[in-house]
């Protein structure tokens, strides 16, 4: 067999090609609708009920627009779904505007902070050429909303609400990341001037702050106080004026943060079950919680998951939204697609080849609200809040199956309440740190 494509391989192609009648009606369907509708199963779109045994009360869609905000806006979910039902409100949201300020702020300072602890090493090595490749980006994790909210406190949404740059971030984080990439050039420069770290640091303050004037002048400037007026379904009325967000997230929301943990599912032969994980270089707040994994069976996943719903609360996860799945009818389900039998071929890695052959990673975040469990009590399918507005899916609202669920659930946060002895020690023990670039370092920003 030659090296080289030759011109009777490609005759071959051709021929074999024509003489197949599927071939044309394919094409011609691809063609003119596109891979995902001429390959949609309408099987896939007749099971999609949207009812479940066990169903939080859900009230009202949030909509991150045009932006990466996704495990940000899940996490608020997840957090207002206990307000609301605490003080009995019919609708409430945080300030998502709010907590992506100070994200946007502290990640420039651990940005900057990792530019310095790699000062020595070539501006295209893999560690540096990573760092510089998104220094604004919207995407996060479970830990960094956690970091910002334990830092900084909550706000409602009406103390700072969205504006433009927060609704459709790319221009921002456009000339935010050409200032960091310029303040990265200005210290490795300024450090083979012969400046120390210690006096690297001193212009970085200057650079944070025109950073932090540049936050001001595109999202509004964050509140030191907040009035928290609202009424009640019954009628009542609640004020509270004065309170700072630190307060506001303690008086009215009452969770600790640090007794929730993330759960992975990464079947791959390099990350062993019931180990802990951390990701070297991601994070935001410096001084706050590193990310930290542990790995588990997917099993434990699940039962994790459904136990939290269980007791009447809401569950954050990650996942790789966009494979085997319809946005329209807001229908996550391996077999949404017969692309097998469209293209003639098959497709067969699994999940720890996807894994491997960066086919598949987490890439958004939302919430568990439900759960359709069978008479055995296994999962059948599993209710989705996403935060991508009230026009698609179910109102909203989504429906996984639990075939999907094995295939493309790469991470669940659940309080440590729910986990075994033995999931409890792997997390609390030393982690193994992660390359950058590592599949579990993906951030996410759908």
């Amino acid at each position: 067999m030659e090296k080289f494509l030759s011109a009777e391989q490609l005759n071959h192609f051709e021929a074999s090609f024509r003489a197949s009648r599927a071939n044309f009606v394919a094409m011609n369907a691809v063609t003119v609708n596109g891979v995902n509708k001429s390959a949609q199963r309408w099987i896939a779109r007749s099971d999609g009920r949207n009812a479940f045994s066990i169903q939080l009360d859900n009230r009202g869609i949030s909509n991150q627009k045009s932006s990466g905000r996704c495990w940000m806006f899940a996490a608020l979910n997840c957090l207002r779904y206990k307000v609301m039902h605490d003080l009995d409100l019919a609708e409430f949201e945080f300030s998502q505007n709010y907590t992506f300020f100070y994200d946007k702020l502290e990640r420039a300072n651990y940005f900057l902070e990792c530019i310095l602890s790699t000062i020595e090493l070539d501006t295209d090595s893999r560690e540096v050429t990573h760092l510089l490749d998104k220094p604004a980006q919207d995407g996060g994790q479970w830990d960094m909303i956690s970091n910002v909210i334990m830092k900084y406190g909550l706000v409602p949404k009406d103390a700072m609400p969205e504006d433009a740059c927060s609704s459709n971030s790319r221009d921002m984080n456009a000339i935010l990341s050409e200032r960091l990439r310029e303040d990265a050039c200005i210290l490795r420069r300024g450090y083979r001037n012969g400046k120390t770290v210690d006096e690297l640091r001193e212009d970085k303050a200057a650079m944070l702050e025109t950073f932090y004037r540049m936050l001001c002048i595109c999202l509004g400037t964050p509140p030191k106080t907040v009035d928290f007026e609202v009424r009640t379904r019954s009628g009542n009325f609640i004020q509270d004026c004065g309170i700072t967000p630190q307060e506001f997230y303690q008086k009215y929301v009452k969770l600790d943060l640090n007794q929730y943990v993330s759960l992975i599912n990464a079947p791959t032969a390099d990350k062993p079950f019931y180990r802990s994980y951390t990701v070297q270089y991601l994070g935001n707040v410096l001084e706050g919680r590193d990310i930290r994994y542990v790995n588990l069976p997917i099993q434990a996943l699940k039962d994790a998951a459904i136990a939290q719903m269980k007791d009447g609360e809401p569950v954050w996860f990650g996942c790789d939204v966009g494979k085997r799945s319809m946005r329209p009818e807001g229908v996550m389900d391996v077999n949404a697609y017969d692309y097998d039998a469209l293209f003639d071929t098959t497709f067969q890695m699994t999940k720890a080849e996807r894994l491997e052959y960066n086919h598949s990673r987490m890439t958004h975040a939302m919430v568990f609200q439900g759960v359709d469990l069978d008479e055995t009590g296994s999962p059948v399918r599993w209710r989705v809040e996403n935060s991508w507005g009230d026009e698609s899916g179910f109102k909203g609202m989504y429906l996984m199956t639990d075939a999907w669920f094995d295939e493309y659930m790469y991470q669940v946060v659940v309080n440590k309440r729910y986990l075994s002895d033995d999931a409890i020690a792997a997390y609390d023990s030393e982690p193994t740190v992660l390359a950058p670039w590592d599949p579990m370092g993906a951030l996410a920003q759908g």
